[in-house]
Formats: C-alpha cells, structure tokens, sequence
C-alpha cells in the first residue's frame, strides 16, 4: 500500500536541509501505521515564510499572525474523499512555516528536523480527527500519541519544557 507525501517549498527564508523530505514522509508514514491507517492515503505538505503563514492563519483562524503549522483536513468522521486516479484517501495539507520552525528549534534547543518532524506528526494527527484546541483529555491524548510516533521513528523529546536552575 503506498501513501503518497506531496512536498512543495513556497519560501525563500530558510534553506531546506538535505534528508528533511525524506523525514517528513517518514512521519507521515509513521502517523498513518500508529493509528492503523489501512488504506493508500495522500498528503500535500507546504513550506511557507512567517508571511505566508500569516495571511493563512488570518483567513482560516482570524489571527493575524505567524504560527508554526496549520492543517487543512479534507476529511470529517473518519470519511474521505477519494483520488479517482489513485484510488487514495485525501487527508488534506499541512503547511509549515519554516521561518518558525528554525525559531522553535532555537528556543527548545533541539534540530530543526526534530521540530519540523513534530510539527508534520501533529498537523496529520490534526488531519486524522485529533484535536487539542478544548485542551483536556484529548489534548493530553493527542500529545501522548504525538510522543510515542516521535520516539518510534528515533526523534524523542530532547530536554524538559521547564526552564533549568542557574
């Protein structure tokens, strides 16, 4: 069964590193055999400037400003429209911004691929029903399942999120 990752760069900001494609199919991947996705399913992944992102997350979530990834579903309950050509399900688009993304490497002092890897692995838990937007127990059970697919493809949380004692 072959899923399909369609990866577009629409940004001029930060260079792509050599391998980061390959990883972002890798968590695809990942995400659709940890949740027993058992149909070919179809991805499209954008890279985008703080700019790009902006304007996105302005007309879809009215907040006009940066943030680091977005997802578009194209699916509601479980169902999805099919690829006539390919017979795939079309999950939707994640779209990253890259410009964040180096910013979040920094500030959590982790690789720029280990950011760009959670935040694929999160946007297709977001394109497969997921959501942490009300917090609470799906928050919490979105970020358990983000975690254990980050430790399986060898990317495991590097440092605590709590800042450390001088």
């Amino acid at each position: 069964m072959a899923n399909k990752v369609y990866i577009t760069n629409k940004q001029k900001a930060v260079k792509i590193p050599s391998g980061l494609r390959i990883l972002i199919r890798r968590c695809c991947n990942a995400v659709l055999e940890e949740e027993g996705f058992d149909k070919p399913a179809e991805v499209s992944v954008s890279f985008v400037d703080n700019g790009q992102i902006a304007e996105l997350n302005a007309q879809y979530r009215d907040k006009p400003q940066p943030t680091d990834v977005l997802s578009f579903p194209l699916g509601e309950n479980g169902e999805y429209d099919i690829n006539n050509e390919t017979g795939a399900c079309m999950l939707g688009d994640v779209v990253i911004s890259m410009e964040k993304a180096v910013e979040q490497a920094a500030l959590y002092g982790h690789t720029l691929q280990r950011e760009v890897a959670f935040l694929t692995v999160h946007s297709m838990y977001h394109l497969l029903g997921y959501d942490h937007e009300q917090g609470g127990l799906q928050a919490v059970k979105m970020r358990e399942k983000e975690e254990a697919t980050l430790i399986k493809l060898g990317l495991p949380r590097t440092i605590s999120y709590t800042e450390m004692a001088p």
